[in-house]
């Protein structure tokens, strides 16, 4: 499996999503996914197959649309001696632009996570469901709440928490036992709990050894936490995989949030906890009256290629380009920013002809690309943020998907 980095992860998921957005106007667009146990020439040789089939094809638009589109990924296999160790995705085809406008277009992806099975498909739209899938498999985190009454299990994903299990306990509390009644009672109470840490190391040894549980959490209040991890209560396969305990105030459905909240300032690499923890950041220097923040597109741009900006905050749901256009009246040159991913209709008039010339691109950038290359001059650290949580949405809402905290004022 190849790591992607978050910018990596981003242009990924821009990409699918204008592939999404495609459309051919019969059956003219050709997903094609090679798994990394394929031979060049196999591929080669059924696509010369699919090739003489299309030639059947009764509307000659088509026909011509489809068989262009595998030659197309036959002169691109070309360029591969063997597969590559993800395998590789062609997304090759004829889209309608508009009324009598189309445009052909062909997209080479390599896929984050290795490919299971050949598939060709020709249709109106790509198929892209296999590679949504690899990308929204984020790293799943255990969760375990326990002490002598109750205990809680529960599983983290992304921005997700979810309860699996709850369970209650039979131990006895105190008692106003004396004499040897009370070293009997005692000694009944250690009994009864190490049954109920048995019940509750089986439970959560059933949950997480599903394969797909990166670490655990284990939480609760006072020292029952620590007992429980350091008495083999767990299948020696989870206990490798507990990341530590923290104390949490609750052991119920709350106390799951609380401890990933808890847990969140000493575990740098769970993804809800550090998205959280720099948007809060982020807004307590807002509140501040001189804060080190920036935002709002220019501002940002400006703050990067001067080296002022420390981290800079990136919703998933930005996106956008940086355009240098020209007016066609009277030739004169400016650049501007468009949020909109929609460049076919793009429309700007030339102030320097009071409306009379219109602006014609030249040169695009995306947005993130632009922005990330200024950011690596400085060494200035990029996180995205994701808008399914509470502060992925303040961040979109109302400072427009972008933000900067500073190095100094």
């Amino acid at each position: 499996m190849t790591e992607l980095t978050q910018r990596e992860e981003y242009n990924l998921k821009r990409t699918l999503k204008e592939l999404d957005g495609l459309k051919g106007r019969h059956t003219e667009l050709i997903s094609l996914y090679v798994p990394p146990d394929k031979q060049i020439s196999e591929v080669t040789a059924y696509l010369k197959n699919e090739l003489s089939q299309s030639s059947n094809i009764k509307s000659k638009t088509t026909r011509k649309n489809v068989m262009g589109a595998i030659e197309s990924i036959m002169s691109r296999l070309k360029a591969f001696k063997e597969v590559p160790e993800t395998g590789i995705a062609f997304f090759v085809g004829t889209i309608t632009l508009g009324p009598n406008q189309t445009k052909m277009i062909a997209n080479l992806i390599q896929p984050p996570q290795p490919l299971s099975t050949f598939l060709y498909r020709c249709d109106s739209s790509f198929y892209l469901d296999p590679l949504k899938e690899q990308l929204s498999k984020k790293p799943v985190y255990g969760l375990l709440l326990i002490d002598r009454r109750e205990c809680t299990i529960g599983k983290l994903q992304g921005g997700t928490v979810e309860t699996i299990d709850y369970l209650t306990s039979r131990v006895p509390g105190k008692h106003g036992r004396g004499g040897q009644s009370q070293h009997r009672f005692e000694r009944l109470i250690e009994i009864a709990a190490h049954e109920w840490f048995v019940k509750c190391g089986g439970k959560a040894s059933e949950i997480f050894l599903d394969g797909e549980v990166k670490g655990v959490l284990v939480g609760g209040p006072g020292p029952t936490k620590e007992y429980f991890t350091e008495g083999n209560y767990l299948d020696y396969q989870v206990a490798q995989k507990v990341i530590g305990s923290f104390d949490t105030g609750y052991t119920d459905e709350y106390g799951l949030k609380e401890l990933v909240q808890v847990a969140s300032r000493s575990l740098e690499n769970l993804e809800l906890a550090k998205e959280k923890r720099l948007m809060d950041r982020f807004l307590k220097e807002v509140r501040k009256d001189k804060g080190l923040v920036v935002y709002g597109l220019k501002s940002i741009r400006s703050a990067l290629a001067e080296g002022k900006i420390d981290i800079l905050l990136i919703s998933e749901e930005m996106h956008g380009y940086f355009l240098t256009v020209k007016c066609n009246q009277c030739g004169s040159m400016q650049e501007t920013i468009t949020k909109s991913s929609d460049l076919d209709n793009f429309s700007l008039d030339c102030k320097k002809c009071d409306g009379e010339g219109t602006m014609v691109i030249q040169e695009k950038k995306d947005l993130i690309d632009e922005l990330a290359d200024l950011a690596e001059k400085f060494n200035t650290e990029i996180e995205f943020i994701s808008p399914a949580t509470e502060e992925g949405e303040t961040l979109v809402q109302t400072f427009g998907g972008i933000v900067g905290i500073l190095r100094y004022r």
